[in-house]
């Protein structure tokens, strides 16, 4: 099963100097019917005005993956961690017993990013932050996994919860094939572009919820920039 969510008839908000649409319930934005997908809690498309961001504020017991999609983004947090990651790059926190963080766009043009939360597989322990850079010429044609759950995944950003968060660039007219597990959730977001998977058509920005399929077959009816989050 494929359900298609439409960018456009997704929950949001404008809050000037932040427009933020949401593929599930957040915030302000109830849907009863969108509370997650399997552990996949949060998925925000967020567009951060230049000079601005997110005050300092506090998290506990969530995986939380940023993946930007413009500009750049600013992290600072209650661990003396300091970052700043680029487009096509990423960043993980891992809240575990708490943490207190904030992200700015300091930059002169608007940054845009996906933020996904992913609930963990326990609850509690030290809290931690990391960032990659991930040149999507690597992953050309190809998923390559950015942030995983799974020891095999030496190459990513560690998360702690069986799900694997991935990326691909693929040019007009190519195709690739990604396996699942049937009885798990997968969500895929085109950042860019216009797809089809398994026959159903997406664009830009659209999302598509995913259980029950075995596998994915991804083509790109023009350039496209996809994540993926595949989780148990």
């Amino acid at each position: 099963m494929i359900e298609r969510r439409g960018f456009d008839g997704l929950g949001g908000a404008d809050h000037g100097w932040l427009k933020a649409r949401h593929h599930f319930s957040f915030a302000s934005y109830y849907e009863p019917k969108r509370m997650g997908w399997g552990p996949i809690r949060v998925w925000n498309d967020d567009e951060i005005a230049p000079n601005s961001g997110f005050p300092p504020h506090p998290h506990a017991d969530m995986e939380i993956i940023t993946y930007v999609r413009d500009g750049a983004i600013t992290h600072q947090d209650s661990l003396g961690n300091t970052g700043r990651t680029e487009a096509g790059d990423v960043q993980v926190m891992s809240a575990g017993s708490g943490i207190r963080h904030a992200e700015y766009n300091l930059e002169s043009d608007t940054t845009r990013i996906f933020q996904i939360w992913i609930e963990p597989a326990k609850t509690g322990g030290a809290p931690a932050w990391g960032a990659k850079p991930f040149p999507k010429g690597d992953r050309s044609g190809r998923f390559v996994t950015l942030a995983s759950g799974y020891a095999e995944d030496t190459e990513a950003l560690p998360i702690r919860t069986p799900a694997r968060v991935l990326g691909a660039t693929l040019k007009a007219g190519e195709t690739t094939e990604y396996a699942l597990a049937p009885a798990g959730h997968a969500y895929l977001v085109p950042a860019k572009g216009r797809i089809e998977v398994n026959g159903l058509t997406l664009e830009t920005r659209d999302g598509a919820a995913i259980t029950g399929e075995t596998a994915l077959t991804i083509t790109a009816l023009e350039d496209s920039e996809l994540v993926l989050v595949d989780a148990a």
